[in-house]
């Protein structure tokens, strides 16, 4: 199963799953397209929007258990 952390980047995880996508739109991560998001990590994606990041990974990280499965 993948598994995500704090310094996983947002290129990196929309490569693991391309459906976690929405909610990063829930934060309001709107640019996930722009070249900079791609080279951002959750905790510094997380914090520019307001968002806890160790929730954040554990909110992805139990879509990713549950999507595999």
């Amino acid at each position: 199963m993948a598994q995500v952390t704090e310094k996983t980047m947002i290129g990196e995880l929309l490569m693991i799953n391309e459906n976690i996508a929405p909610i990063l739109l829930e934060i309001g991560m709107h640019c996930l397209g722009c070249p900079a998001s791609q080279m951002e990590t959750i905790e510094e994606a997380a914090s520019v929007h307001g968002v806890d990041p160790q929730e954040l990974v554990a909110r992805i990280n139990d879509f990713l258990e549950k999507d595999e499965k």
